[in-house]
């Protein structure tokens, strides 16, 4: 495992089975088992403070940047990425272009288990992502989304929001 650029907060948790490089993560963040989480020299890769990834768990930043806010908590096989596309053939490449673009999660936003998140996509803060979603475009503050593709379920009411605010 190669290992370099990296900027470590105070408290910080990495399993002896995680992989991270080209990364600055925030204070008290956790890193479980088989995580790998790497953006690359042009495209650190950020996470906030207080963040949780789950077991499993892929966050790929090589392609473009990837910023993940504060309190951001992962669930066990999630793939989040900033590239997508048949990469080992140019000829496919005429057809399905390889899909770059940054992703962005907003400050306590809850991503469920065996979500993918592809490139271009910004969630807002208090996101709720359901299990097993597929996530290809953005959603505000707020919302609760889910499927193949994610869509939205609803948004938090007026009362929920102001649980947050207490």
């Amino acid at each position: 495992m190669i290992t370099s650029n990296i900027t470590l907060g105070k408290n910080v948790s990495i399993d002896k089975d995680a992989s991270i490089n080209n990364v600055a993560i925030g204070d008290d963040t956790n890193i479980a088992s088989h995580v790998k989480i790497f953006g690359s020299i042009q495209n650190q890769l950020v996470v906030g403070k207080s963040c949780y990834f789950g077991p499993n768990t892929i966050v790929e930043g090589y392609n473009a940047k990837v910023t993940i806010g504060n309190h951001v908590s992962f669930a066990q096989n999630v793939n989040l990425m900033s590239g997508s596309g048949p990469n080992a053939s140019e000829v496919m490449q005429r057809i399905f272009p390889i899909l770059k673009g940054a992703v962005t999660l907003g400050n306590h936003t809850w991503i469920g288990a065996s979500v993918v998140i592809m490139p271009n996509v910004t969630l807002g803060n208090y996101c709720v992502v359901a299990a097993n979603s597929f996530v290809n475009q953005s959603f505000p503050d707020y919302s609760i989304i889910g499927g193949t593709p994610a869509k939205l379920i609803r948004t938090l009411t007026e009362e929920e929001i102001a649980l947050l605010n207490e």
